[in-house]
């Protein structure tokens, strides 16, 4: 997961401006409509050509390699916001979404259009009702937050476990808690945003503004991301 702690010390020092919060959000949400839209033309051109989709699956390699990548350009985002220009920023940005559109290029091979489009509609709807609740409620959500990410690690630890032992049972609760944790996060995360932009008010500059942007387009097209798939889980009709 992303981090906004380099720029706690400002946090909550004055109260922000609805101008400066509304011009960041759309931002946010600019950003992340722009990586989900890079993710499914890559995953949609991969799916459509044959030798790219043997060069990825022929073997686990190309797939170890591109998840090695993708970790990799999270933690180098995360951790050097502060010394990316915005340009930089969205460039690394736009290269996971591609990396992430090869990965998920596969799904398009495995489900039927219509279920993958049921899965996106419904998955947006549920989004934007969390994401609008993160920006609206007057709730605290600091301890949602850290119990939904220990919810998380355990999450990731049932889903190793389940490689191992292919329980069915373990894979419809993991699911359930997937669509829980990731609602959850969308809520969150939000808010996270939305309290961090309030903390530099007038004073944010166009630099601190698209580095605020970027990083929170970059938790919200995870958590997007993240509940499409579990819900793909339970809405996806697989091709005969």
């Amino acid at each position: 997961m992303t981090s906004f702690e380099s720029y706690a010390p400002y946090a909550g020092t004055q109260a922000g401006s609805v101008e400066a919060v509304n011009e960041i959000f759309r931002k946010v949400y600019q950003y992340m409509a722009l990586g989900l839209i890079i993710t499914a033309f890559t995953a949609y051109f991969t799916a459509s050509s044959p030798s790219v989709l043997r060069m990825l699956f022929s073997s686990s390699a190309p797939l170890i390699v591109i998840a090695i990548v993708e970790l990799a350009l999270v933690i180098i985002l995360s951790s050097m916001i502060n010394k990316l220009s915005t340009g930089t920023a969205l460039i690394i940005f736009a290269g996971y979404s591609v990396l992430n559109g090869l990965m998920f290029s596969s799904i398009l091979l495995v489900y039927t259009a219509s279920s993958i489009y049921q899965a996106f509609f419904t998955t947006a709807g549920m989004f934007a009702a969390m994401s609008i609740y993160g920006i609206y409620t007057k709730r605290d959500l600091t301890s949602m937050g850290s119990f939904l990410h220990m919810g998380l690690w355990g999450l990731l630890i049932a889903l190793v476990i389940n490689l191992f032992v292919g329980s069915s049972m373990i894979e419809l609760l993991t699911s359930v808690l997937g669509v829980i944790i990731f609602l959850g996060l969308t809520a969150y995360d939000t808010a996270k945003i939305k309290n961090l932009a309030e903390g530099y008010g007038w004073e944010i500059d166009g630099t601190i503004a698209g580095r605020i942007a970027v990083i929170g387009a970059l938790e919200l097209y995870l958590d997007f991301i993240n509940l499409f798939l579990y819900m793909l889980k339970f809405m996806g009709k697989r091709k005969d």
